[in-house]
């Protein structure tokens, strides 16, 4: 009888395990496929279709970040082929974006740099344009957001700089779509008032997300280093916060530097003092 209790024990142990994999597999099943059982509610978008349905929120978007209309326009055709891939009709997501340690929402399944990588998932298209946004304010694009609102060229060379595509014709790509489709037609220009407002508080929230520094490394950088009118280019610096700790604008410390756009390298001498 000992036996037999205990040979049915060990049969349930192992029913139960074998259950726990089968409903984990299944689970992650679901995952890689429960956005496809939407599939045939997607629009089958035609480019001038696309363009129309999202150029409102790429605006509104630009309105409130500074981020060009047409740089998203082209960012969106292109990393959803025009609404076409997977990620667009069963994810919702236009732009590739993947997951990361504070993505909190669902996630799409599937073999990219590696296998089941995992891509965010939005209610609705509006969602992953919007999060597109918010996905840029971090540390290594805040330079992009010194350039003016209408400098799409500018955009599409500083989103490979900064790491966004590893493939090197990139920019070219991005400004080719804009300039076949007329998307600079959105761009709007805006005045060194508002662009400086605007600048203030894109970059004020991207420091907001900057983990604090170590105290001794505060303490190293709390002295500007200067060499004579020269400011001489730390580590973290930008255009934006140089200009602001010398009480310059972007434009004047460009025209003090003959400077044709907004980079910068570690160590370069900028002068500072009209």
């Amino acid at each position: 009888m000992k036996k037999l209790i205990i040979g049915l024990l060990v049969l349930t142990f192992l029913a139960s395990c074998s259950a726990k994999k089968n409903v984990h597999y299944q689970n992650k099943q679901i995952e890689k496929t429960a956005n496809k059982q939407t599939s045939g509610n997607y629009t089958n978008y035609t480019v001038d279709s696309y363009i129309q349905r999202f150029k409102g929120i790429a605006v509104a978007e630009m309105n409130r970040y500074g981020i060009p209309a047409s740089i998203t326009m082209a960012q969106a055709i292109l990393e959803s082929g025009t609404g076409k891939s997977d990620l667009a009709k069963y994810a919702n997501n236009h732009f590739g974006i993947k997951c990361t340690s504070d993505w909190t929402g669902k996630g799409y399944y599937k073999d990219d740099d590696k296998k089941d990588d995992c891509f965010r998932v939005y209610k609705n298209p509006e969602e992953s344009f919007r999060d597109h946004s918010e996905f840029l304010k971090r540390k290594r694009y805040a330079f992009l957001f010194e350039l003016d609102k209408d400098d799409y060229k500018g955009w599409a060379k500083g989103l490979k700089q900064a790491g966004y595509a590893t493939n090197p014709k990139y920019p070219d790509l991005l400004i080719g779509l804009i300039e076949r489709y007329g998307l600079d037609e959105f761009d709007m220009p805006e005045g060194a008032y508002a662009k400086i407002k605007r600048e203030d508080k894109v970059l004020s929230d991207i420091n907001k997300n900057i983990p604090n520094e170590p105290k001794k490394d505060r303490e190293k950088n709390a002295t500007p280093i200067i060499a004579g009118d020269n400011y001489i280019v730390q580590q973290g610096d930008t255009l934006y916060n140089i200009s602001k700790r010398f009480g310059l604008t972007i434009d004047e410390l460009k025209a003090l530097n003959d400077m044709i756009d907004n980079t910068i390298k570690i160590g370069q001498e900028l002068r500072v003092k009209k």
